[in-house]
């Protein structure tokens, strides 16, 4: 007499969780690479929307702001890192509420000599160095917006 048999083998068990494995360790690293990726753009949106409110106030004062009152320094020089007060003289006419950190929570660098401006984000490992201009594919890499235009930007794929 044959018995009816239902449920899965062991080797049929086996089977699904490797290939279930074998799609999270390709998944998992893309997301990684995704949120990272997210962080940038986030950064660099917040970054042409703080420039924009910078301009705006330039048209107005015929001088880019100080980020507060001892900032000073060249184009590409970052003398400040931006505090939580930072900025307080474009809100709310130009911005609302200038972003002051980027996507991984650490506050923008801003210098400007009243001519010209700088804003820069260290990316994942928050060093700021000179900027080396042109784009990068790699998310410690720092992203530089200066005078209306990024400088220095991630592009393509990221490591």
């Amino acid at each position: 007499m044959k018995k009816n048999q239902s449920g899965f083998t062991l080797i049929e068990l086996l089977i699904v969780i490797a290939i279930i494995g074998i799609l999270a360790a390709i998944a998992i690293p893309n997301l990684l690479n995704a949120v990272q990726r997210g962080k940038q753009k986030r950064s660099m949106a917040d970054m042409r929307s703080l420039a924009t409110a910078i301009e705006a106030y330039a048209v107005d004062n015929n001088v880019y702001p100080q980020a507060n009152a001892c900032a000073t320094g060249l184009y590409t020089t970052t003398s400040v890192t931006l505090a939580t007060d930072s900025f307080s003289r474009l809100s709310p006419t130009y911005i609302a509420s200038p972003p002051r950190t980027d996507g991984w929570s650490r506050f923008y660098k801003y210098g400007s000599d009243g001519n010209n401006y700088v804003i820069a984000s260290g990316g994942r490992d928050t060093t700021v160095a000179a900027p080396t201009c042109g784009t990068t594919t790699n998310f410690n890499n720092d992203i530089y917006y200066s005078n209306g235009t990024f400088i220095q930007w991630p592009e393509g794929t990221q490591f």
